[in-house]
């Protein structure tokens, strides 16, 4: 019989991460554990509760914890769907069911999850928001790798993004505003943009108050994330966004996001991989979904401390896909 085991656990982040919502010092994930004695195999799967969206990490344990007498009575993948709503909690239930029938298979999760075999790709590094000077030295830093994701916050932006320019000359920049820019300073902070050569732009209104971006010139493609979860929400952004930021804490798992870019891909929109600040556990099912995407964002082991063991291998800003003593 499938047993189900749930934890918590803290990683701490090198210095800090912040973004126009706070800063955080320590990533806080909850992990879910499927196992079975008699075929001998286990799998697991991790998220990452974000208070943004309601989630807490008491709240999430325990929904994944209610799911225990599912998933001993053989719980599928397409059943937690119909169970859960799309979510932290049911991304790691999906990422263990799927790490589970992978090892009682014997076969890789790319396979079962019907996608090509991952290969090495590019990751964003992200830079935290900052003064202009931190920022700029922290570009500086990172000049070497290729693509830099860059936090902005609101107030002051057209500053920072031209600072991190400065100590980044050479590097592919996107930015994230994470919904703190406003009606009366967006086209100011699209300029300096534009005048940094920036390539793509991460949910600059806060969602539920972005259709000004279908009214108005949009010369550097902008991209949904707090506005997007899951395909239900596909339709609404029609003529605002010009690309999609995949999560699986927000769909709920690769099983939905999968799916996901195939529909995004139907209506034209470009794709990035995204993540939160987790560990390599988080990232390696999302690097399933690499071959899809336009902008790789799985930096956040890049961001810790300490990694788990094993983790995911890193060269540069290039990550390879998971082995399967991590997962899959």
């Amino acid at each position: 019989m499938r047993r189900l085991t749930v934890a918590v656990e803290r990683f701490p982040i090198a210095g800090a991460f912040t973004i126009s919502r706070g800063s955080r010092t320590e990533a806080v994930v909850v992990t879910a554990r499927i196992a079975d004695d008699a075929v001998g195999a286990a799998g697991w799967g991790e998220c990452v509760p974000y208070p943004r969206y309601g989630e807490s990490i008491e709240g999430v344990a325990a929904a994944i914890e209610a799911q225990a007498d599912a998933i001993a009575a053989g719980l599928t993948r397409v059943e937690l769907m119909e169970r859960m709503k799309a979510g932290a909690a049911r991304n790691a239930l999906d990422c263990a069911l799927l790490d589970f029938e992978a090892k009682a298979l014997g076969r890789p999760a790319w396979k079962i999850a019907g996608l090509s075999q991952p290969t090495p790709a590019t990751t964003a590094y992200t830079l935290s928001l900052g003064t202009p000077e931190s920022m700029e030295e922290a570009a500086r830093k990172a000049a070497a790798r290729p693509l830099l994701k860059v936090k902005l916050g609101g107030e002051g932006d057209p500053a920072r993004i031209a600072a991190v320019r400065r100590g980044a000359p050479d590097s592919r920049l996107i930015v994230d505003a994470n919904e703190a820019w406003r009606a009366e300073t967006i086209e100011a902070n699209l300029d300096a943009c534009l005048a940094a050569g920036v390539g793509l732009i991460e949910q600059p209104l806060p969602a539920g108050e972005d259709a000004l971006l279908g009214q108005i010139a949009r010369p550097i493609p902008i991209c949904a994330d707090e506005s997007l979860h899951d395909r239900a929400g596909l339709a609404q952004l029609a003529g605002r966004y010009d690309a999609i930021n995949i999560k699986l804490d927000k769909t709920g798992g690769l099983t939905e996001a999968v799916m996901l870019a195939h529909a995004a891909r139907a209506r034209g929109l470009a794709l990035m991989v995204g993540c939160m600040v987790g560990t390599s556990l988080a990232m390696a099912p999302a690097m399933l979904l690499a071959s899809f995407a336009d902008y790789v964002d799985l930096d956040g082991p890049l961001l810790l401390a300490r990694d788990r063991a094993p983790g995911l291998l890193f060269e540069g800003s290039t990550i390879h896909p998971p082995e399967p003593a991590l997962w899959g």
